[in-house]
């Protein structure tokens, strides 16, 4: 039992040892360069490019992602700063021929095929910007939708009988 353990501990050691230079080999391969990253499309605001420095999205999206999610769903609070939609609008071409999530060349994808990590957020959500065709029901004085400040407030009694009157989920 101690030689296996010795005979173990050796292998490790010098599997250990020889790893790093293995990795000085690879950087030749095509990998090593990283993934193909392609340029924001727009920014988030004149005076800041995305949502949150580079190197803290590229650690931390996909906590932002699932607390807008979780924010979105649970208490109906929509904002653009952490939105799937805004990456997509940001990061993603809209030209008829851009990439699909399928291909490498995608935003999301590119990373994520690198990372070996794979993603379903697109088989409900749209992987190309989508031109809104109709204006919110928000802007045009029908149901509110709550931001941050006001996600606690509850519906008034006449605001239920509202919406049914104007079809909301009906059309």
């Amino acid at each position: 039992m101690i030689k296996y353990s010795l005979i173990t501990l050796l292998f490790s050691l010098l599997l250990g040892a020889y790893t790093p230079g293995m990795a000085g080999d690879a950087s030749s391969d095509e990998n090593a360069s990283g993934p193909f990253i392609p340029k924001a499309q727009r920014r988030y605001s004149d005076t800041q490019g995305c949502v949150e420095p580079t190197e803290e999205m590229r650690k931390n999206h996909m906590e932002y992602i699932l607390d807008q999610r979780d924010a979105t769903m649970h208490a109906g609070i929509r904002t653009k700063q952490h939105s799937l939609t805004e990456c997509i609008n940001c990061h993603v071409s809209d030209a008829p021929d851009a990439p699909r999530v399928d291909s490498e060349q995608h935003f999301c994808n590119s990373c994520h095929t690198y990372a070996s990590v794979s993603i379903d957020c697109f088989q409900c959500h749209a992987d190309r910007p989508v031109k809104p065709r109709f204006q919110p029901l928000s802007k045009r004085g029908g149901y509110p939708v709550k931001t941050g400040a006001d996600h606690d407030a509850a519906l008034t009694p006449a605001q239920p009988q509202v919406l049914a009157n104007e079809g909301i989920g009906n059309e």
